[in-house]
């Protein structure tokens, strides 16, 4: 899908592109891919590099065109292995052709839109675009990570009444997530340090990027904090479930040594050996009653150490 923005003095949609306004393309199809190759001569391999999910955050230049591709958050479908992660947005520019390439709907970006058409200033060039996405996509993470963090507190409530599986899986799933908000917030964090002697800086687009240094260090610190908490509380409820494991393993094994000793004391007056009681009617009671006092006292022992 193409939308085509005019950007000057606010940001209103226009039917068809014209020189310097900015052209979004969301989920774009072959046909899009392809239009956008021959209409503006981009060089094919720039829209192969976007659609790469695992594509680092970088830059480069081909024949006067600029590619720059920012790693931005993205929710996956509830039942996903990963459910917060990065997906590639990248930049297109040369002269006056700005294009935005997205392989994905994100709430970013539609945020992004409505933010800049409340905002009514449009942008002043395309440098100052650039960076207010960076700004987006810093502040974009740090409410993903409120909501990872709520999902965190949660889990470990539910692990306090009941250590169960799901909670146990969720919590790694959530690691997994913030590995990838850490991997690309440094990505941009880098990328964002090279533009600035790449690109045409002026005094506001020098405040602009001092904002969004601010908030992708915060975005950076409070990932480390929340992996370094919960890589903690994952090795706190794996060192309970050991815990417990042992505990039942001991309960065990002293009720089967218990319950092993009246079966030894039987074994030995079911010998056919000659043991004094062949022939008493009280045979049958005495042996029984040393079982049960000799199994008392060895419960008395084990209960003493705590074993049982």
């Amino acid at each position: 899908m193409k939308t085509y923005w005019n950007t000057q003095g606010g940001l209103t949609q226009l039917s068809e592109w014209q020189p310097n306004c900015w052209i979004q393309v969301t989920c774009p199809t072959e046909d899009d891919q392809h239009e956008l190759e021959e209409k503006f001569n981009i060089p094919d391999y720039f829209m192969s590099d976007i659609s790469d999910t695992d594509e680092r955050a970088r830059y480069e230049y081909d024949d006067g065109w600029m590619l720059i591709i920012l790693r931005i958050p993205y929710v996956k479908e509830i039942r996903s292995r990963t459910p917060y992660t990065t997906v590639p947005l990248g930049i297109i520019h040369k002269r006056d052709v700005t294009i935005t390439v997205c392989y994905y709907e994100t709430n970013m970006m539609i945020d992004f839109v409505s933010y800049q058409q409340k905002r009514g200033e449009g942008f002043t060039d395309y440098v100052d675009m650039i960076f207010r996405l960076f700004l987006s996509s810093a502040v974009w993470y740090l409410k993903r990570l409120k909501q990872i963090s709520m999902l965190i507190d949660k889990a470990k409530r539910n692990l306090d009444r009941e250590v169960n599986n799901e909670s146990l899986i969720g919590l790694s799933r959530l690691q997994d997530s913030l590995t990838y908000f850490q991997t690309s917030i440094r990505g941009n964090e880098n990328l964002l340090q090279k533009l600035k002697f790449k690109l045409q800086i002026d005094e506001l687009d020098a405040d602009l990027i001092e904002d969004v240094n601010i908030e992708m260090s915060q975005a950076r610190e409070t990932t480390s904090i929340y992996s370094d908490i919960l890589e903690s509380t994952m090795d706190t409820y794996s060192s309970i479930i050991n815990n417990n494991m042992n505990n039942v393993m001991r309960t065990l094994t002293s009720v089967t040594i218990i319950m092993t000793l009246p079966m030894l004391i039987a074994s030995l007056f079911g010998m056919n050996l000659v043991n004094g009681m062949e022939e008493s009617r009280f045979g049958f009671v005495i042996a029984l009653i040393i079982s049960v006092f000799v199994s008392g006292v060895a419960w008395w022992i084990f209960r003493h150490k705590r074993l049982v």
